[in-house]
């Protein structure tokens, strides 16, 4: 198996075990994510985002993992509660999220990261109703609640970034 394509099967077996400094490690001090809620720009934001997503609780499968030197593609299934707060005994929303991944690599690393979801169907398992229906069809919507939550998770680990 390719060395990169070894890094992604790392990538998100670190995901599933809650071991965001290993993931971030994998990125490049320069790096891009983008999915159906965020659109970050270096590591120090995306180890942010990791740290945050598994805070929250998240199981991830691989399903297929391929990369040379220069790009990759992984296919996963996340699941997770949406909103869980377990500080005051909320379960949330049950999410299974299947997800298409592209990569690009520099010096070994993740340079560019992007996720490929259903964002209508995201919208329905995480919020239902209503909002589930307009935040599946508006990503400003979805990325202004992403946004807020890493901005506050960031806020309330200062020393930690």
């Amino acid at each position: 198996m390719h060395a990169n394509a070894n890094m992604l099967n790392e990538l998100y077996s670190a995901l599933d075990r809650g071991d965001h400094p290993t993931m971030a490690a994998l990125y490049h001090p320069e790096a891009h994510f983008h999915d159906i809620a965020f659109d970050l720009r270096g590591k120090r934001l995306i180890h942010a985002m990791w740290h945050m997503i598994y805070d929250n609780g998240i199981e991830t499968k691989i399903e297929s993992v391929e990369a040379d030197d220069k790009v990759g593609s992984a296919s996963i299934v996340d699941r997770y509660d949406f909103e869980k707060d377990l500080a005051h005994g909320r379960a949330g929303r049950p999410v299974r999220n299947a997800i298409r991944s592209q990569f690009r690599f520099r010096d070994g690393l993740i340079i560019e990261h992007y996720d490929h979801s259903d964002p209508h169907a995201w919208g329905k398992a995480a919020m239902g109703g209503p909002k589930g229906f307009l935040a599946g069809r508006f990503r400003f919507l979805r990325s202004s609640v992403a946004r807020g939550k890493l901005d506050n998770f960031i806020r309330e680990h200062p020393d930690y970034w």
